[in-house]
């Protein structure tokens, strides 16, 4: 470019070239090293290179029109010196490229048909080609579209520069974050994300997209794949009083409704129990078909059991554990379960359930759209929820991390890469329709 007459050195600080750019309005003005010729520029180049010169003293600049109305068009700066170690070459080099020249042979380079970008590297298309074109190299085709923004959380590499740095998130990965491996640890899959992608298109306006539909994709996905698996998040316990002691049944629970291939495995059964405190209330309001004292409920794939008494800590009024009854002729698939309750819960052999740790991810921001200056300020307080003391059954003591479940009733859920050996810990994708939380929303 240089021997081409189609660059030069320029001794004009950032700021001086900022001034003579000019404005939308008005023409630029030459820089009063333009007319250098073309050996004084190579000498100067050179000598650049090898690093003769402080931090800012010159730039090499693309010479083309300092009337264009194209701001980018205006000797745009090719080459900066920068005195750095580089994470890769080190300190081989101390003049560094701009984006706007690198962009273009990158893309020539990997031999990219189609370059895409989001609409505010339109103006930068002109110089993008003419850069391609005095090259004469292979030529790829920039083409804009509008980015993807996503309601409850920020796009912004900048804000969530910050978001990591301030420590408001643990991490570029963490599940929370708007990140490939934030989702992957969360445990969104190729295959949702992709769908969610197609589902939203490609458009040239501007827009967002609601998370809401990113959670529906994942939902659709998981739904087809995860095993479902029982699992009690905040349990209590559950004493089935005329259930033989020391004995222990094994039921028949299917691995997924969805997809017949899957099969079934063997679940423990015994007369001790954990259930979720959710699903429990002692004074349950209307249309409340969970236990609740006098009250049935069908334990999933077991027995329909009837709550007779509840004993509490006489200090503090906390349920330590439910008394209960089993009717031993309604066991799950045989033909004597014939007899409907309105509400079925889930559950977990006490004696056979693992220890896990589970965290809850929810929303990063509560509003929509948290912009502005203070859009720190919107952060979720209840965005992160961590439960030690779940109780999971014993089949999953052997899971690894990336495998994905569906804990019944509750969510779909991630092994965490924090999981080894018997410490098990899962991460909540996302949850499940609940229409009991939206009746109780609704007051």
């Amino acid at each position: 470019m240089v021997r081409k007459g189609k660059a030069y050195v320029c001794d004009l600080s950032a700021d001086e070239i900022r001034q003579h750019r000019g404005t939308l309005t008005e023409r630029g003005k030459d820089s009063p090293y333009r007319s250098r010729s073309i050996e004084e520029n190579l000498d100067l180049f050179q000598r650049m290179r090898k690093g003769e010169f402080p931090n800012g003293s010159r730039t090499l600049r693309a010479k083309i029109d300092m009337a264009s109305p194209n701001l980018n068009m205006r000797d745009p700066v090719m080459y900066r010196i920068l005195h750095a170690s580089h994470h890769r070459t080190g300190d081989a080099w101390c003049i560094y490229p701009m984006y706007d020249w690198a962009h273009g042979q990158s893309d020539s380079i990997e031999q990219i048909t189609h370059s895409v970008c989001t609409l505010e590297f339109a103006d930068h298309r002109p110089l993008y080609d003419w850069f391609l074109d005095e090259l004469g190299i292979y030529h790829s085709r920039q083409i804009e579209f509008a980015r993807l923004n996503l309601t409850y959380t920020v796009m912004s590499k900048r804000k969530l520069l910050q978001l990591v740095e301030e420590g408001l998130v643990k991490g570029w990965d963490d599940p929370r974050m708007p990140t490939i491996s934030g989702l992957r640890r969360r445990g969104y899959t190729p295959e949702s994300i992709r769908l969610f992608a197609d589902r939203i298109g490609v458009a040239r306006s501007e827009s967002t997209s609601e998370v809401a539909l990113l959670e529906d994709c994942v939902r659709d996905d998981l739904n087809k794949r995860s095993s479902r698996v029982m699992a009690v998040l905040k349990p209590i316990k559950l004493v089935l009083e005329n259930y033989p002691e020391g004995v222990v049944e094994e039921l028949e629970a299917v691995n997924n409704p969805e997809d017949p291939s899957a099969g079934s495995r063997k679940i423990p059964f015994s007369k001790v129990l954990y259930i979720e405190q959710d699903d429990f209330r002692e004074n349950p309001p209307k249309k409340y078909f969970r236990l609740s004292p006098g009250m049935e409920v069908r334990l999933r794939y077991a027995y329909i059991i009837r709550c007779n008494e509840v004993i509490k800590d006489e200090a503090t009024g906390q349920i330590l554990e439910l008394r209960c009854t089993y009717d031993p002729e309604t066991k799950s698939g045989s033909p004597q379960s014939a007899r409907k309750v309105k509400g079925t819960i889930h559950w977990v052999s006490a004696p056979h359930a693992k220890d896990a740790e589970v965290r809850l991810y929810d929303r990063l921001f509560t509003v929509e759209n948290p912009g502005g200056d203070d859009w720190r300020s919107f952060i979720n307080p209840h965005s992160f929820e961590l439960l030690q003391g779940c109780k999971v059954e014993p089949g999953l003591v052997s899971s690894k991390p990336q495998d994905r479940f569906q804990f019944e009733r509750l969510g779909y859920f991630c092994v965490d890469e924090d999981s080894a050996g018997q410490r098990l810990v899962f991460n909540r994708t996302v949850t499940l329709r609940d229409t009991w939380a939206k009746v109780e929303k609704a007051g």
